[in-house]
């Protein structure tokens, strides 16, 4: 070599000598968690064009290694790693099912967190390895004291009563027992391999702000041409799948702060819809398996008009009996109404049960979105 490629070279040697203890392996680890990455959320960029949210969630799962496992703390400080959950994949969310026989009493337990976990290094050639390095991103953290207190009841069977912790969180308790029998994890497909993949042990990831597009001729700018996407389950079994455009709300018809879209009219009975099967949550354990009625699942999916996920959750709901009659000539039975909302929006819901054809119909369904949701998505002032 040339004398001054010489000494480049020594002083590029002296350069890599300077580093500290250590420095390499982090490096390496960099950048192969960063390929990592990358090749993972290629998969985010496929969409399902009727629901809008990715459709290459298993793909990703299998090439990242991808698992969910739930991390129960007492008030000791102690921590309870729960795995192995069972899984059931829907149109728009993914059920996560965990049970055991050893779990500490709920009075002793303080925190729940839920995390995504992925091997450090991963290896599409072999199986994850549970007991090698790995990395966890916190998806939700809840807390447990006063659980029965703090917790909305979504129902009960012969032997676990249900309680919901928001978001998407269900727990299963022993009747007559402060033991908990299983924990199911609602999560919907929206941002779920980010949420899952790019936060860290102790901070979730955030998805960054949508950009508004300002539109200054038209007057009813983001109350109009919304879709939906609905599904209503119980874990194993699909109730209700549908699909809905076209939705909008006039300005005039904005009230306590909220944009009313009607997808199903009470009037209207054409567009009411009837649901398969009797609803209620399936669970199980080791020992024991039931099913929890008059309570489902329901995985809302709203769009803007560009097709852009604006409003998604996946969360149980319970059913109450109405003290109002069904008012309608074509259905007599008694009213059922559910009723979910968060800090985006509410749904309300309305069911008549028919006893002759035992099946419910679903006569009234509007969504109600917060104005502050619109008006941070579109950049308006409503």
């Amino acid at each position: 070599m040339k004398s001054k490629q010489t000494e480049t070279v020594s002083l590029g040697c002296a350069a890599l000598h300077d580093k500290g203890p250590g420095y390499w392996k982090k490096e390496y680890i960099f950048k192969k968690t960063s390929a990592f990455k990358t090749r993972v959320m290629r998969l985010v960029k496929f969409l399902d064009p009727y629901t809008g949210l990715p459709c290459k969630n298993k793909e990703a799962m299998k090439v990242s290694g991808l698992s969910w496992i739930i991390v129960l703390k007492d008030k000791n400080g102690k921590e309870h790693v729960v795995e192995k959950p069972n899984l059931s994949f829907k149109d728009t969310s993914l059920t996560v099912l965990w049970h055991g026989t050893d779990w500490p009493c709920l009075d002793i337990l303080s925190t729940l967190k839920l995390f995504g976990v992925t091997p450090l290094l991963p290896d599409q050639s072999i199986p994850p390895n549970n007991n090698g390095p790995r990395r966890f991103s916190l998806i939700a953290e809840y807390h447990l004291a006063n659980l029965t207190e703090n917790s909305v009841v979504v129902g009960a069977d012969e032997l676990v009563q249900l309680f919901s912790l928001s978001p998407g969180l269900l727990v299963g308790m022993w009747k007559g027992k402060n033991e908990i029998a299983f924990v199911m994890a609602n999560l919907h497909y929206n941002h779920l391999l980010e949420r899952s993949i790019l936060g860290s042990a102790t901070v979730q990831y955030s998805p960054p702000p949508n950009r508004p597009l300002l539109d200054d001729i038209d007057s009813e700018y983001g109350l109009h041409d919304y879709r939906l996407h609905l599904d209503l389950h119980g874990r194993n079994c699909m109730y209700l799948c549908g699909s809905f455009k076209c939705l909008f709300c006039r300005k005039r018809d904005i009230e306590n702060g909220y944009v009313r879209l009607v997808v199903v009219n009470l009037k209207d009975n054409r567009k009411h819809l009837p649901i398969i099967g009797t609803l209620g949550i399936c669970w199980e354990t080791d020992v024991f398996k039931g099913n929890v009625k008059d309570c489902f699942v329901m995985d809302l999916t709203l769009l803007d008009e560009t097709g852009m996920p604006f409003w998604c959750f996946s969360d149980p709901v319970r059913m109450e009996l109405s003290t109002k009659s069904s008012g309608l000539y074509d259905y007599m039975g008694h009213v059922y109404t559910a009723d979910y909302a968060d800090s985006e929006g509410k749904v309300c819901v309305e069911f008549v049960w028919l006893e002759e054809t035992k099946e419910y119909i679903i006569v009234s369904l509007v969504l109600y979105v917060s104005t502050k949701k619109v008006n941070s998505w579109y950049g308006t002032n409503y």
